[in-house]
């Protein structure tokens, strides 16, 4: 077996380049299908990360999303004036506040959710066999596998 330098395989290497190539097209196809309502790709990332996991304070939305406590500060700012989040005091320390999605921050959660699944399920459809289908599934829960490693 080819090893490229660090004893990581050739398959890996090539592997690792086509996920991410393959994940980051999927990922702008699927945010050009979305009224982004001119939010920064941040300020997405935060609504949909509210959307699908609940209630954050904002040191845990920075720690999740990668960013300084600082930077998603002006972030739920800014989302905050546009009036797509809430925020009340966390009941376990109330020094902290916890940040969660508006009814207008929810319709745009389930907007981009309802269109991107809506395009890629009728892709998938009329483009793919159940075969093919079948290894896409298989597929995604490697990745879930691959997600998860770290956590």
């Amino acid at each position: 077996m080819d090893q490229t330098p660090g004893d990581v395989s050739e398959s890996a290497v090539r592997a690792s380049r086509e996920l991410r190539t393959a994940v980051g097209r999927l990922r702008r196809r699927l945010n050009e299908l979305a009224d982004n309502r001119e939010l920064t790709p941040t300020q997405t990332a935060v609504l949909s990360r509210l959307g699908k996991q609940g209630d954050a304070s904002a040191s845990e939305l920075a720690a999740a999303e990668r960013v300084r406590p600082q930077s998603m500060a002006a972030t739920l700012a800014v989302l905050d004036e546009r009036g797509l989040i809430h925020r009340r005091p966390d009941p376990r320390d109330g020094r902290k506040q916890l940040v969660s999605l508006s009814p207008a921050g929810r319709a745009i959660f389930e907007d981009r959710s309802r269109s991107g699944q809506e395009w890629l399920a009728r892709q998938l459809e009329d483009n793919f066999t159940e075969a093919e289908r079948t290894t896409i599934l298989e597929a995604a829960a490697l990745m879930e596998r691959l997600i998860q490693l770290d956590s």
